[in-house]
């Protein structure tokens, strides 16, 4: 395994770290806590130290989870990172969406990342995390309702108080990382990107490499769909988001297909899977530092972590890329 170091701080990551969104089970059609146990267990044991979770995933089901599965790990040899500003209990900030708790009740959730809340938040986390310091604290999504320097000020407080080392932040944009570094160092921006979803390429990969921020990119296999294992036809279980986005309606699962099928022989030829090769394209690619991929159980998990000991040469990638520009996705119509 690989670790980079994230941005221009010390925070040395796993190249392949464990997003643990899935393992909380909220949005996914629910998860078995064993295996999600389970898994983040493997992928340390294979070199990801690194693992990534949100107290939304599952309304703080992630974070205890990845509690109960660091446990017997010395602290120091890993790194957490968690993230504040979606909140499911109360109704400042922005409304987000509607959405089912893992017992089926509705709940809404805001965008709220005021002082007062991001304080209470950290604290909330440390404790679910059974962890006195988290490594890299990022904003999960912009919050128009609070001033970007007030949502900062909040994170450095944090970090002069040893309870956070590093500040990052998630889904922004060009200009809003400009806007927050004027207050604090940012360390990453955590982000959105596949081989079917390439829009940071536009701003914010160009600004990343400008100012060496680190990005993570989450969603490389584009949540499933670039397993190879998708077919027309899928039947997700219920309560999974994905049977609502445009990526995973029947044609573009058949024409996803049809572009893995091109790429296979170089799979093939490796002796690694679809998703393996697809995880590694993504880390090829300029100004990414990190693959975010979950598992929900401790194959997965091995497999994701086996993608950081392939290499690829210069023509593979050049092949690959040449397959996808004959790829293109068919977008609701709104």
């Amino acid at each position: 395994m690989k670790y980079n170091k994230l941005g221009n701080t010390d925070l040395e990551i796993s190249e392949i770290t464990f997003g643990a969104w899935a393992a909380g089970g909220w949005m996914w059609g629910g998860s078995e806590r064993n295996d999600a146990v389970e898994a983040m267990i493997t992928a340390y044991d294979l070199g990801v130290t690194s693992i990534d979770t949100a107290p939304i995933y599952g309304q703080g089901n992630s974070e205890e989870i990845v509690a109960t599965a660091i446990k017997n790990i010395p602290r120091h040899k890993l790194q957490i990172l968690t993230k504040y500003g979606l909140k499911w209990d109360g109704d400042d900030g922005q409304f987000y969406f509607k959405s089912k708790k893992n017992n089926g009740r509705d709940i809404d959730i805001y965008k709220c990342a005021g002082k007062e809340s991001i304080i209470k938040e950290c604290e909330d986390s440390l404790k679910r995390l059974g962890t006195d310091y988290i490594d890299l604290y990022q904003i999960h999504w912009p919050d128009p309702t609070t001033p970007i320097d007030e949502t900062m000020e909040a994170v450095s407080r944090l970090i002069d108080q040893g309870k956070v080392k590093y500040a990052g932040v998630c889904n922004y944009n060009a200009a809003e990382m400009k806007e927050a570094e004027s207050t604090i160092n940012i360390a990453s921006n955590q982000v959105p990107y596949s081989m079917v979803n390439r829009g940071i390429e536009d701003d914010v990969i160009p600004y990343c490499i400008e100012h060496n921020k680190g990005i993570l990119a989450y969603s490389p296999l584009q949540r499933g769909l670039l397993t190879g294992k998708m077919k027309p036809g899928h039947e997700f279980e219920e309560g999974d988001h994905r049977q609502d986005l445009y990526f995973f309606k029947d044609e573009n699962i058949k024409r996803t297909d049809a572009f893995l099928q091109k790429i296979k022989p170089i799979a093939k030829d490796k002796g690694v899977t679809l998703a393996q090769l697809v995880i590694r394209w993504t880390l090829e690619q300029p100004g990414i530092t990190v693959a975010l991929v979950g598992a929900r159980n401790a194959k997965q998990a091995g497999q994701n972590a086996k993608a950081g000991n392939l290499q690829l040469t210069h023509e593979e990638v050049k092949t690959i890329d040449n397959a996808l520009d004959g790829l293109e996705l068919i977008k609701d119509k709104k």
